[in-house]
């Protein structure tokens, strides 16, 4: 049974194609396991702070530009690390629930797209935020921030801008548009810029910007996540009656697309019949 079990977690982390499940993976899996390494250095009389200090210096991404030259790596990897296990607990309960919607109506390209550049983004204004203005100037030289929440962030304002009047329901709130939920959010980030934990407001709202930008580029024609893009090793050669069906076909499904989107943002996911809802769901799987 544990075996199956095993097998089980491990085709939905590295086999299935889901990008949610491969990301709610990788941070797991690194949390287990450095909170297993961690376990001699707390037994010995450290508490834990000499290792947590460790991680933070050469896994979590600095404030400070005179270390980004030797730390440059830490824009990928400060984002697969967590504080502890409230952080990573409730980073990832939203990136399963927001990241489902996600691809409901995008592709697995999009939701690696804005996962990684929702943590670049939020990194980097986090580094602009902390290299000019003054408050932060004696906190700069150690100053760090670990943890994915940009990048969940990030996945919640993409999914937000998307579809705005699509609720989930939420204890002791009840049903809750996701524009809303976005907003409390950013809001709740804005007014953590006056804490003690500041950078990690700046850089919640890094990837909430780079999520919104995202999916307003995409409705205008312009995708970032294209960069993912395998390109065909062979060149298939097609008649030129072929080439203008095939075109005509794909601005006609476009076309679709956009249109149930739009009903989507003026009267909710529930508002669309069947075959619309068939075609938003075959759409995502190309």
């Amino acid at each position: 049974m544990n075996n199956n079990l095993f097998k089980d977690l491990k085709y939905k982390v590295f086999q299935s194609g889901n990008p949610v499940y491969f990301y709610i993976g990788i941070n797991v899996i690194i949390f287990v396991a450095f909170a297993l390494i961690n376990i001699p250095f707390f037994l010995s009389g450290n508490g834990g702070g000499i290792y947590s200090g460790w991680i933070r210096e050469y896994a979590g991404f600095p404030a400070d530009l005179a270390k980004l030259p030797v730390r440059f790596y830490a824009i990928l990897t400060y984002q697969f690390f967590h504080d502890g296990l409230l952080h990573i607990l409730f980073n990832m309960l939203w990136l399963f629930w927001m990241g489902r919607i996600f691809l409901d109506f995008l592709k697995p390209r999009q939701f690696h797209f804005v996962y990684l550049a929702g943590g670049f983004a939020g990194a980097l204004l986090y580094l602009l935020a902390y290299n000019i203005f003054p408050v932060f100037a004696t906190a700069l030289p150690q100053a760090t921030i670990i943890g994915s929440s940009a990048s969940v962030m990030a996945v919640i304002v993409a999914a937000a801008t998307l579809v705005p009047d699509y609720s989930i329901r939420l204890l002791f709130l009840g049903d809750v548009k996701l524009k809303y939920l976005a907003l409390a959010y950013i809001v709740l980030d804005l007014i953590g810029m006056a804490t003690t934990d500041a950078g990690g407001s700046f850089a919640h709202l890094g990837g909430a910007v780079l999520g919104f930008t995202y999916i307003k580029l995409l409705r205008k024609g312009t995708d970032w996540s294209s960069l993912f893009k395998r390109k065909p090793k062979l060149k298939v050669v097609r008649n030129e009656f072929a080439k203008q069906g095939a075109k005509k076909a794909d601005a006609v499904n476009q076309e679709e697309i956009d249109r149930i989107l739009d009903k989507i943002s003026k009267s909710g996911y529930d508002k669309l019949n069947k075959e619309e809802k068939e075609t938003l769901f075959k759409a995502s799987k190309h």
